[in-house]
């Protein structure tokens, strides 16, 4: 395995279910394919998708049927769940350090550190409010690939 990522939920979800920025998140997805990338989440990511696939299909956004078919393919995405012994004082350091009021997007961050890799998302805000170096937002036209970028 040449190397990895760390994706957080919004990406995921918008491989999932068709938004404005999917069309660059499967772009992104199939290099990390081809690249051979691994591609990783800290437990909280599994705990995100599901819920938000289940909630799509109980308010009537999503059919059941479909809600069944994205979160099989959700789990056959081959995410590797990542859990630092250490992730959630990772995580409350990095949510102190970038001044936000919940630890939440920090354990993504936290496991990107730990692994010394990126951390891809499609939360702009995300991207914004931490400036973060390791942290890539898919829509940034900057990017030029979704090469894993050298270690942080």
């Amino acid at each position: 395995m040449a190397s990895s990522i760390c994706v957080d939920a919004s990406l995921v979800l918008a491989l999932l279910l068709p938004e404005e920025l999917t069309t660059r998140v499967e772009v992104l997805w199939q290099e990390w394919l081809d690249a051979r990338v691994e591609v990783v989440g800290p437990p909280l990511l599994f705990a995100e998708v599901t819920s938000v696939l289940r909630a799509a299909v109980f308010f009537g956004r999503i059919a059941p049927e479909d809600g069944e078919g994205y979160f099989t393919e959700f789990l056959s995405m081959g995410i590797r769940q990542v859990d630092p012994p250490d992730l959630q004082q990772r995580a409350w350091a990095l949510a102190r350090a970038h001044n936000r009021p919940r630890a939440y997007d920090a354990q993504y961050l936290a496991v990107a550190e730990a692994l010394g890799s990126a951390l891809w998302t499609a939360d702009r805000r995300l991207t914004r409010a931490v400036g973060h170096p390791a942290v890539r937002w898919v829509g940034d036209d900057s990017e030029t690939s979704g090469r894993p970028a050298a270690p942080v």
